[in-house]
C-alpha cells in the first residue's frame, strides 16, 4: 500500500475510488467500508484509496486533545490487510475546515488527491459549515466527470456506534475484551522500552516500561492486565501494569510496565508492541513489597490462565 503523508508526498491519482474519514481503529464497522469500497474500486479498475486527516479535526476545533485508537502507522497497516491501496493523509487546518463545499471537492480531492469515484454514506456532510451533502457532490460530479456511489446505511449505522464504545471501554472501563470484539483484534500498545527505577527487578518481577510512540495514543484506564508482547526475541505473555504503583514513593506520572513470562534479557531501548487480552484487577497500594510480591504471584496465575 502506498501512504501519501503531506502535501510533498501526495501524487494525483485520477484512478482513485476514495473515502474520506478518520477510520482510527480500523475497526469492524470500518472494515465493512473498507471491503466496499474494495469491490468499487475493483469494479471501475480504480485505487482503493482511503483520505484522513491529522491531527484529528476535533484538537484543531476546539475539543482539545483526542486519544487515538491507532497511529497513522498502526492504521495504514490495518487499512492495507482490508484492500486498501492508496492512504493519503491531509494537513487538517483551520484554512481547510473553512473551504466551501465546492471548493473543497474541486481543490483537494479533485485537483490535489484525484479520484474517478468518491464513496460516502448516505448521510454524508463535508465543507464550512457542514454545508456540502450527496445532492452537492452529485451536482459537482455530473461537471467534473466524477461519480458518487453510497455506501448502505447500515454499514454507516454500524461504524457510527462502535467507534465510541472502544474508547469508552478502554479509558472508562478497562474492558479489552469488548474493545477486542468491537476491534476485530485485541487492542495494542507500542512503544520504546526505557530504563526504570528497577524496583521489579529487585522483587523478582522484572519489568520492560513503556514510553508509547505516540504521545495521543489511547491508553487503557489504570489496573493490572494480561497481554501478549511482540519483543526482537519473539511472542511472550505476560502482565502489564498501567498506574501510578502507589506501593512505592513515585513522581505521580502513570507508567506502563510489561513482565514477560520467561523472558531473560535486555529490550533497553527496542520496540515492543503490548495486546491487551484481559483486564485482572485494578490497581491498588498494599501494606508492603510482601503484599505486593503475593498479589503479582496471584496475577501471573490469573494471567496464565487467561492466555492459555
Amino acid at each position: 500500500m502506498i501512504l501519501e503523508n503531506g502535501p510533498d508526498e501526495i501524487i494525483r491519482n485520477d484512478a482513485s475510488v476514495l473515502t474520506t474519514g478518520t477510520f482510527d481503529g480500523v475497526h469492524l464497522g470500518h472494515q465493512a467500508i473498507l471491503e466496499y469500497l474494495a469491490e468499487r474500486a475493483a469494479a471501475v479498475g480504480g485505487t482503493a484509496t482511503v483520505v484522513t486527516f491529522d491531527p484529528h479535526p476535533r484538537e484543531v476545533l476546539g475539543a482539545g486533545h483526542v486519544s487515538i485508537l491507532t497511529t497513522l502507522e498502526e492504521r495504514a497497516e490495518a487499512l492495507a490487510e482490508h484492500g486498501v491501496e492508496r492512504f493519503v493523509v491531509l494537513p487538517f487546518t483551520r484554512d481547510l475546515s473553512m473551504l466551501e463545499p465546492d471548493d473543497y471537492v474541486t481543490d483537494v480531492l479533485l485537483g490535489t488527491v484525484g479520484m474517478q469515484e468518491i464513496v460516502i454514506g448516505y448521510d454524508h456532510r463535508f465543507g464550512r459549515n457542514r454545508a456540502g451533502d450527496r445532492s452537492t457532490l452529485e451536482a459537482l460530479g455530473r461537471k467534473h466527470g466524477f461519480s458518487v456511489d453510497v455506501i448502505p446505511a447500515q454499514i454507516v449505522d454500524e461504524i457510527a456506534v462502535s467507534s465510541t464504545k472502544i474508547r469508552g471501554a478502554l479509558l472508562n472501563e478497562g474492558d479489552v475484551q469488548l474493545a477486542a470484539a468491537l476491534l476485530g483484534r485485541p487492542y495494542s500498545l507500542a512503544g520504546t522500552v526505557i530504563k526504570g527505577d528497577q524496583r521489579g527487578r529487585q522483587i523478582g518481577f522484572p519489568t520492560a516500561n513503556l514510553r508509547a510512540e505516540h504521545p495521543r495514543k489511547l491508553v487503557p484506564k489504570p489496573g493490572v492486565y494480561a497481554v501478549r508482547a511482540d519483543t526482537i526475541s519473539g511472542p511472550f505473555d505476560g502482565m502489564m501494569n498501567i498506574g501510578l504503583r502507589p506501593t512505592f514513593e513515585t513522581d505521580g506520572s502513570v507508567q506502563a510496565e510489561a513482565h514477560l513470562l520467561g523472558f531473560e534479557g535486555d529490550l533497553y531501548g527496542t520496540l515492543l508492541r503490548v495486546h491487551f487480552v484481559e483486564r485482572l484487577r485494578d490497581e491498588r497500594r498494599f501494606d508492603g513489597v510482601d503484599a505486593l510480591v503475593a498479589q503479582l504471584h496471584e496475577d501471573q496465575k490469573q494471567a496464565e490462565r487467561a492466555l492459555s
